[in-house]
Parts: C-alpha cells; sequence; structure tokens
C-alpha cells in the first residue's frame, strides 16, 4: 500500500483525486472560521451570534450525510461527489455576499450540505482497496482531505490580504471565500470525467431497498430509530439556541413550527425505515447468519465519532478565536497557530487508519485511541495566559493527534459492517460525528473554553470504556478481500477516458 502511495496510477490516482475533492469541500465548509472575528466587527454581530454561525456550519450536515449516504449508495460516488462539488459554489457565494446576520445563518446552514462530502468517498475507497489495506486507505483519505481546515485558517487569510492590495481596501474576506466556491465548481467537472465507481470488472452493489437502512435484526431496529432521535435532537437543540434573546434569529413560535417540522420528519424517517424493514418486523423474513450485522456496533461507532470528529469540529471552530483572545493575538496569527490542529491530519489520520491495519485489533485500537483523546483535552482544559505559546500549541497538537487518529480508526471499521450499505452507515455515523460539533459547541456558546475541553475529554473517556467492553472485532477485519468478492489483481484495463492501470 504505502509503495505505491505516491503513484498516479490505477486504484492510487482515484484514492488522491477523491481525498482532493474532499479536501475542497473542507475549504469551503471551514471558510468562515478563519475570518469569524473580521466579520464579526465589520458587520456588527455580538460574540453569541458569531458563535452560532459556527453551529450552523454544522447543522445540515447532520441529515445531508444520512440523505448523500443514501443517494450514494444508489447513484455512485463519481455522480454524487461532482454534483456536491458544484452545489458548493451556491453558499460560497452566499456567504461572500451577506450583509447581515439573517444572510449569514442561511449561507452557513446550505453550506452544511457541503460538509456531508466526506461520506462519499469512503464508499469510493472502500470500492478500491481491499479489507486489510482499508484503514490506511480510509485514514489517507480522511487525513488528507480534513487538512482542507488547515487550508483554510492558514491560506484564506493571506488569500484575503493579497486581494486586498489588488483592491484598495480591507482585508478581502468576500474575495477569499468566494474563491474556494469557484475552485471547487470547477474541480467538479475534472472530477466527474476522471474517476470510475469500482474497478473494471467489478459491480458496484447497491441495496435491495432505498430509503432507509436495512437492518438484520428486530433489536437493531428499534436502536436505529433510537439513532435517529438523537439527529433530530441535535436539530432541536440548534433551533432553541437561535431563538435565544441574544441571538434574535427565531421567535418563539417559530422555534415551536421547526421543532414540529422536525417531529414531522422523524416520522417520516421511522416510517421510510419501517416500509424498509417490514418483512423483518413482522416475521415473514429472516436473515442468514453471514447476512447480518448488529446495529450496536454502528452505534458504538457513532459514539467514537462524536468523540473524535465531533470534537475536531468544535476545536477547529472555536481556536482561532481561543488563540487570538487568550494570547492577544491578531487575527491572521491567531488563524495560523490554530491551524496547528488541522494540520496534523495529514499524518494523524492515516496513522490511526494504519495503527488498525497492523496492530491486529480494530477494537483495541478505538479503545487506546479513545482513551488517549479524554487525556489530551483534560490537559487543554488548563491552557490560559499564563502559559508559554508553545505549549499550548503543543498540548493542542497531542488532542489533535489522538482525535484524528481516532477518526481515521473509526473508519477502518466502517467499511468491513456491511459493504454494499456502506454509504448510508458512513453517513450515519458522519452525522454523528456533526451531532457532537452541534452538542459541544452549543455548550461552548453557553459557557466557555475550558468548560468545552473538560466536556470533549469524559465524554471519550466514557467511549474508551464502552469500547473495551462492547465493540467487537468486525468480521474478515484483515482479509485481503470482502465477503463475497475475488481477492483483486493487477490488470491493464481500458476505462472510458482513464487510461489507466486498474484492479479487478
Amino acid at each position: 500500500m504505502l509503495k505505491g502511495l505516491f503513484s498516479f496510477n490505477g486504484r492510487y490516482r482515484i484514492l488522491h483525486q477523491t481525498w482532493f475533492a474532499f479536501f475542497l469541500t473542507f475549504v469551503c465548509w471551514f471558510n468562515f472560521a478563519p475570518f469569524a472575528t473580521t466579520i464579526g466587527k465589520e458587520l456588527h454581530l455580538a460574540p453569541e451570534q458569531v458563535k452560532t454561525l459556527g453551529i450552523c456550519n454544522l447543522a445540515l450536515t447532520i441529515p445531508a450525510r444520512i440523505i448523500i449516504g443514501m443517494l450514494l449508495d444508489r447513484f455512485g460516488p463519481r455522480i454524487t461527489y461532482s454534483i456536491l462539488l458544484m452545489f458548493a459554489a451556491v453558499p460560497c457565494f452566499a456567504t461572500a455576499l451577506s450583509q447581515n446576520f439573517h444572510h449569514l445563518v442561511i449561507s452557513r446552514l446550505l453550506m452544511g450540505i457541503v460538509g456531508a462530502g466526506f461520506v462519499v468517498g469512503i464508499r469510493m475507497v472502500s470500492e478500491w482497496f481491499p479489507p486489510k489495506e482499508i484503514g490506511i486507505a480510509q485514514g489517507i483519505y480522511g487525513g488528507w482531505g480534513n487538512f482542507g481546515a488547515f487550508g483554510a485558517e492558514f491560506a484564506l487569510p493571506t488569500i484575503a490580504v493579497v486581494a486586498s492590495f489588488m483592491t484598495g481596501g480591507a482585508s478581502n474576506w468576500r474575495f477569499a471565500i468566494a474563491f474556494t466556491g469557484i475552485i471547487a465548481a470547477i474541480y467538479s467537472v475534472i472530477y466527474y470525467n476522471s474517476v470510475q465507481d469500482t474497478p473494471a470488472g467489478k459491480v458496484y452493489k447497491k441495496p435491495k431497498k432505498n430509503g432507509a437502512l436495512e437492518v438484520t435484526s428486530v433489536k437493531s431496529f428499534w436502536a436505529m430509530i433510537l439513532s435517529n432521535f438523537g439527529l433530530i435532537f441535535a436539530l432541536g437543540l440548534l433551533a432553541w439556541r437561535l431563538e435565544q434573546k441574544n441571538i434574535h434569529f427565531l421567535t418563539l413560535s417559530q422555534m415551536y413550527l421547526v421543532w414540529l417540522v422536525l417531529a414531522g420528519l422523524f416520522a417520516y424517517q421511522t416510517y421510510k425505515a419501517w416500509q424498509v424493514n417490514k418483512e423483518l418486523l413482522i416475521g415473514k423474513k429472516t436473515y442468514a447468519p453471514s447476512q447480518r450485522y448488529q446495529f450496536s456496533q454502528v452505534a458504538l461507532l457513532e459514539f467514537t465519532y462524536v468523540t473524535n470528529f465531533g470534537s475536531e469540529l468544535a476545536a477547529v471552530s472555536m481556536l482561532p478565536a481561543f488563540f487570538e483572545k487568550t494570547f492577544g493575538l491578531e487575527h491572521v496569527v491567531a488563524g495560523m497557530i490554530a491551524a496547528t490542529y488541522p494540520f496534523l491530519n495529514l499524518v494523524s489520520r492515516p496513522s490511526g487508519g494504519l495503527i488498525s491495519d497492523k496492530f491486529g485489533s480494530r477494537k483495541w485500537t478505538m479503545t487506546i485511541i479513545s482513551a488517549g483523546i479524554g487525556v489530551s483535552y483534560l490537559m487543554a482544559h488548563y491552557i490560559n495566559n499564563s502559559w508559554a505559546l508553545p505549549v499550548a500549541i503543543a498540548v493542542t497538537m497531542l488532542a489533535a493527534y489522538f482525535a484524528q487518529a481516532g477518526c481515521g480508526a473509526t473508519y477502518g471499521i466502517v467499511p468491513l459492517i456491511k459493504k454494499e450499505a456502506t454509504g448510508q452507515i458512513a453517513g450515519n455515523v458522519g452525522a454523528y460525528g456533526n451531532f457532537g460539533g452541534v452538542v459541544y459547541l452549543t455548550i461552548f456558546s453557553l459557557t466557555d473554553a475550558p468548560t468545552l475541553f473538560t466536556t470533549m475529554g469524559v465524554a471519550a473517556l466514557v467511549c474508551a470504556f464502552l469500547c473495551a467492553f462492547f465493540l467487537k472485532e468486525p468480521k474478515g477485519s484483515f482479509a485481503t478481500a470482502y465477503e463475497g468478492e475475488a481477492p483483486e489483481t493487477q490488470t491493464p484495463v481500458n476505462h472510458h477516458n482513464s487510461g489507466i492501470l486498474a484492479e479487478k
């Protein structure tokens, strides 16, 4: 795997093109954070409003990851990713043209849909790499793609300053944000015309039923319904936050209306789940042991993603302002320092996947890394202006390493649960990362940074305990091929407009 990583042939070309698609979605998704204080001052926003915009940025990613997971399993990653990249231009331009808080809320809610792009590549990579290499392959996809958060925090302020010299005005954050949308739209065309869903000769497996996740036991059905409720709850929490007196986006009656809509969405979601699993629930269908999986394992992975990716979302969203205020730094400098957190994605997330592949136990990899997340965030609780800045950065980077390695370890397991439903399972797990981000940032908006770090640390330690006692090693964790598929061998093939060496 590592020997061929820096080639641009066959499956490695698909991997590189797909992580770059993910990279661009993250640049777009996080293009607000580096300018949060600047935009707040220019548009006269209250501090609570700026914090709330960070929550809005994550909110619609929750349902979007589930919906896109379903579309992905049905239409394939090539089409799904291309459309999503093209759509990214819409909220980018909407943000760049915003004149007040209401405009920003709408644009950042739409941007949350772009944040769902991660799910698409999970299925693409699982089609091109075997189980024994899935951890490192998914880690590289996720880690190098997540590096887009660093790209946004580090590069966009510089682009804005350069643009300001050209226009003769102040830091041109509007141009920088719009520019990210233009690049994403251009790459959507390139991606559509240069990748394939599967290697030659390999059939893209689709779920037999669409509209909801197919489960294999009655107990799993009710666990799935409870999981769905958690995601609806996160959206309801956001609506409550938008109604608070220091935010002034929703009135009380509008908040109740949103809650009613969310209740209707949950009822519809439950109905679709019942439709898909009706024969199982009324006893007309049973699954052979080889077809079964436990939704409790999906639920555990959802919780691990709350503690690792959820905490990463919260940290990336609040660290620029945290360093700026705690150490009295200029916003450009603070943004560059805070960018050390997402910078580590280059190595930390792939290393989590690699450790998962090589350690011999995906379960214990997940357990140990979760404990590391907990300890490092509890250390970050004590950061204040009496600390030497390099020490504060070091502690931040330690927390970043464990959180991002945990993401890699989580998605070293996800594709191994049920191959044909990988998009939907990845969507559910990914949505809970955003659930964690929404909950953590809501806590931050109501309290302070030390409380946030403590909450994230304790949650991760609880997660480590649950993984140690309840997470199971997936079947075929280190096999040379997925169940029911022949091992891959390299064979020259001609694909439409590709001219690549593909595996089949």
